[in-house]
């Protein structure tokens, strides 16, 4: 009963947004009567909703691969290798999430310009694999503490070498793990603000930046029609790989937590 109601609670916003898309609302493009009007308004808002998705789509891809292959390859070197420094070198990973990114925004602006990474979307891309390292590395060091050693040790006396044993046998076993950072690097990414709203202009804006363009309206007002259609558009995707991926999302945050 208590599970019913907490997920009523959460799923109560949800349906309340997807209503309100499609109802009557004065000051909205869809003034009277139910119907699309909100999101065919959406759709050809200046370069076009496509054109904002994909700049999204661009900017998750990017923060999705950077992260899932450098937080694997560095969760297995602080798990499996000793090295002097690998402590420190962990404690400084895990030290960026004490850092507010909003401080460092303003910075890297000025550097993306030098390098030629201003307005552009792989520069939003690695910004966002940079704030996800530190969560990342830590699911991905424990995952690996829970595969035995005797596993990479066999894969080793057949002839393989540590990157190949990390394909073949151990990558399997710390698949859900991989999946979560994976999941949680897509959920950032996709519904960033505040990164892009520093490091991209408004041809190359992601949905998140173009929304907050788009809702308002004359003197000041807000189309709040158009606001609950973008957050619709923005949702589903959301909910589809969370609900396609859950299983994997559990097991991976749960992994490390009963070992042996």
């Amino acid at each position: 009963m208590l599970q019913a109601v907490l997920a009523l609670i959460f799923l109560a916003p949800l349906v309340w947004v997807v209503v309100c898309s499609v109802s009557p609302q004065p000051g909205s493009s869809q003034s009277s009567g139910w119907g699309f009007a909100n999101y065919l308004k959406l759709a050809h808002y200046q370069e076009g909703l496509l054109h904002y998705v994909l700049n999204s789509v661009i900017v998750t891809v990017i923060a999705v691969v950077f992260s899932v292959v450098v937080c694997t390859l560095a969760g297995y070197s602080f798990s499996r290798f000793r090295y002097p420094g690998r402590n420190l070198g962990f404690m400084v990973t895990l030290s960026i999430l004490m850092v507010p990114y909003a401080s460092l925004l303003i910075p890297m602006m000025v550097w993306f310009k030098n390098i030629g990474l201003n307005d552009s979307l792989v520069g939003v891309g690695l910004v966002l694999t940079l704030f996800q390292l530190p969560m990342g590395t830590f699911i991905m060091r424990i995952a690996f503490n829970t595969v035995p050693k005797s596993l990479e040790e066999a894969a080793l006396c057949d002839g393989c070498n540590s990157f190949t044993a990390l394909v073949r046998i151990l990558v399997p076993s710390v698949l859900p793990s991989m999946i979560t950072v994976g999941l949680l690097a897509f959920l950032e990414a996709w519904n960033n603000f505040m990164i892009p709203l520093y490091l991209v202009g408004s041809e190359n804006a992601p949905l998140p930046l173009a929304m907050v363009n788009m809702r308002s309206q004359a003197l000041g007002a807000i189309d709040y029609g158009i606001t609950e259609a973008g957050v619709v558009v923005l949702m589903i995707p959301c909910a589809f790989l969370f609900l396609a991926l859950q299983k994997y999302y559990v097991r991976g945050f749960m992994s490390g937590a009963v070992k042996g």
